[in-house]
């Protein structure tokens, strides 16, 4: 009996043939009490504050307000942003992917057996997954100079270690059978992997990608207020001059974008299920 048990004493319940069952008080209570606590504590660290947020959140609502009409005029010059910012999610989405499969097998633990192997595999991918795409965008601008290609690499990194964790976990689900069997018969490990594993997570393997894709297309805009190239330069502009019209636009343009690639990922990835 926990303490939880020991304050409040579990019910008895005679049944009708006379015995006794004890049922434990619901643990609802101390979750509720634990997440006030969490909030007050939040609230008190951020020092967050309602009056602030009702008196200036209107703010926010005067700002979209001047977004509309559009800018329609300023369309031409999006097009070019626009299309580096497709083209750099789509480059990055396919490196990273491609990348993190070798990671992926060395990480499951039904294909490697070294310990070793797979905690410094697996280590190596959280780490990468720790760290913000917008500083790794950072860190690119510095290495290779303003534009697409710093977010090209910013993507990717994010991409590899995404699809990477997904598809280690994956790989240790899938029925090892016909890969014994293969290993059996004298087939070396990268054979029999390529031939019995991959194609039943390769499914699922391009759904992933494809779904990352869709928010890398998104990221993407982000990464050039750190000068990354894409939308998000001409954004990051555009917001600075208060020149509202034409983010609204920009923005516009982006949601269309975006909708387009959803909905012809979300078909593509119906059609692999």
């Amino acid at each position: 009996m926990n303490w939880y048990d020991k304050i409040f004493p579990p019910k008895k319940i005679v049944l009708s043939d006379g015995r006794e069952i004890l049922e434990k008080r619901s643990r609802l209570p101390l979750v509720i009490l634990l997440l006030v606590i969490a909030t007050v504590v939040s609230v008190q660290v951020t020092g967050f504050n309602f009056d602030v947020l009702i008196n200036r959140g209107k703010e926010f609502f005067t700002i979209i307000q001047q977004m509309f009409p559009p800018e329609v005029n300023y369309l031409p010059k999006i097009w070019g942003p626009l299309f580096d910012t497709i083209k750099m999610s789509l480059l990055g989405s396919a490196i990273g992917a491609l990348l993190a499969l070798p990671f992926a097998v060395l990480a499951a633990s039904n294909i490697v057996h070294n310990r070793l192997v797979i905690t410094i595999t697996r280590l190596f991918l959280s780490l990468v997954r720790t760290v913000p795409t917008l500083i790794i965008a950072l860190i690119a601008t510095y290495v290779f100079g303003l534009g697409t290609v710093a977010g090209t690499t910013a993507i990717a990194v994010f991409t590899f270690a995404y699809i990477g964790k997904l598809l280690y976990e994956q790989i240790e689900t899938v029925d090892m059978g016909a890969y014994e069997a293969m290993e059996s018969f004298g087939a070396t490990k990268v054979r029999s992997f390529f031939a019995a594993i991959l194609p039943q997570v390769l499914p699922s393997y391009i759904a992933n990608c494809l779904f990352c894709f869709e928010g890398n297309v998104r990221y993407a805009a982000i990464l050039g207020y750190v000068g990354a190239g894409g939308l998000g330069l001409i954004l990051n502009e555009k917001i600075s001059w208060r020149e509202y019209s034409s983010v609204g636009m920009i923005l516009i343009t982006l949601f269309i974008a975006v909708v387009i690639i959803e909905a012809v990922s979300h078909y593509l990835r119906k059609k692999l299920t």
